[in-house]
């Protein structure tokens, strides 16, 4: 029988090791598809920490849920391989993306199309086994679509960051095509939110990113103004281009500062949308909100209408707005420190914003990355190989690498084996989600 193999972590926190087993055989309405492509979410970064900070010292459990080992990798790109006699749409060869956020099937928000939102969840990479592997499960055919001529490398981003973009902006309505709104931050989710809203909207986006180099990209690709959120002067500025205040307002970072700016924008009657989930906790006077008649809204991901609706548009074109890295599926373990390297980078710089005297490593390794990448979003996607690399040489490697300063792992994981670099363009910065 051939077999498959799988990054997985035995303990929360710990590094991911490799596993080989069996492949499953395929039954009822189930696909097997051959992973081709599956992109690194910083999501995954707290599904391996275990966790998701509330701020004020307080966490969100996630350490539960799932059977360990476990399989990170929610977004999926690949190949029909074999499929149950249940599978009627299915068709061996066929190239697809995943939609991973999978529901019970039997409760009411299941029912209504909301899968999403099920309270009995089952998304591929976050309750069950996802993409890290040389294979996955699927259900059932209708989480499969077609994504030509997206980038196969790029694909399965569309089914993650793409739809939470997409939906995020759906959300907001009319608003989004008669009003001008607000985006609070230019990762690469929020890269998307930006794109979706210039082809939608009647007005400009008006922009609030830490990143100099993003406000510039997003001025001179359609912003109307473009906000540096550590500016004293920049809710001033908001409110001036605004003309007293945004209808619409996405945060697409999810901390307490940037969640505060939005909902601070906000004229009466407006909506503020959150996405992102760096953490934290906000405190708002409730008396605001009846005399106002303002709202907050969460928004998760997306349904698979929406994603559906999503993949097929060809009216927006994000290839051109991120740059890939794609790499082995044994440098997960790297790229995962990367990822959390850069939020820790990101929270670094905005904490000490105010201060003259940044530290200097800090200083020096962001001003190394940003003049060498000079990139517009960045999206880190693991290709599986053949040719296994051994367990124990693995561990030892992430073992090490966990070990050394967070600030210089960017650096060390380009220079993993296999690098392969992506690059749709220059333009600003790297991915804040």
């Amino acid at each position: 029988m051939s077999r498959m193999r799988r990054e997985v972590f035995n303990d929360y926190g710990v590094p991911l090791c490799e596993a080989v087993s069996d492949i499953p055989a395929p039954k009822g309405s189930e696909v097997l598809v051959r992973v081709g492509h599956c992109g690194v979410c910083h999501s995954d970064i707290h599904l391996h920490e275990g966790y998701f900070d509330l701020g004020a010292g307080r966490k969100l459990e996630l350490a539960g849920g799932r059977s360990l080992p476990f399989t990170l990798g929610h977004e999926i790109e690949g190949t029909i391989e074999a499929f149950g006699p249940e599978a009627k749409d299915a068709r061996p060869g066929r190239r697809v993306v995943v939609y991973p956020w999978i529901g019970c099937g039997a409760c009411a928000f299941c029912a209504r199309g909301e899968e999403h939102l099920c309270l009995k969840p089952q998304q591929i990479g976050i309750q069950v086994d996802g993409g890290y592997a040389t294979h996955v499960m699927v259900p059932h055919p209708r989480y499969l679509f077609d994504y030509d001529p997206i980038p196969a490398s790029l694909a399965g981003t569309y089914m993650c960051s793409g739809v939470t973009a997409y939906s995020a902006v759906e959300k907001l309505g009319a608003v989004a095509e008669d009003y001008p709104v607000l985006i609070v931050g230019l990762g690469g989710v929020g890269m998307m939110g930006f794109s979706f809203l210039k082809a939608r909207s009647k007005h400009s986006p008006i922009v609030v990113e830490i990143d100099a180099k993003k406000r510039e990209y997003a001025l001179a690709n359609g912003a109307a103004a473009a906000f540096d959120p550590n500016d004293l002067a920049s809710r001033k500025g908001i409110m001036a281009a605004s003309n007293g205040g945004v209808l619409g307002a996405i945060d697409f970072v999810g901390s307490e500062k940037s969640a505060t700016l939005g909902f601070g924008a906000l004229t009466k009657g407006g909506k503020l949308v959150l996405v992102g989930l760096i953490g934290g906790e906000i405190k708002l006077p409730v008396p605001t909100f009846p005399l106002k008649g303002v709202s907050i809204l969460g928004s998760y991901v997306g349904s698979l209408a929406e994603a559906k609706a999503h993949v097929s548009r060809s009216d927006v074109e994000l290839s051109n707005q991120i740059t890939y890295y794609s790499r082995p599926c044994a440098a997960l373990q790297r790229a995962l420190d990367s990822a959390r390297a850069d939020s820790i980078d990101r929270v670094m710089k905005a904490a000490r914003a105010d201060s003259v005297a940044r530290a200097d490593s800090v200083a020096r390794a962001d001003s190394a990355h940003r003049a060498e990448q000079r990139l517009k979003a960045v999206t880190i996607v693991a290709t599986p190989t053949e040719a296994a690399e051994p367990v124990s040489a693995l561990h030892v490697s992430a073992l090490r690498l966990q070990r050394m300063p967070a600030i210089d792992t960017w650096d060390l994981m380009r220079q993993a084996a296999g690098i392969e670099v992506h690059s749709q363009g220059q333009g600003p910065g790297f991915a804040s989600d």
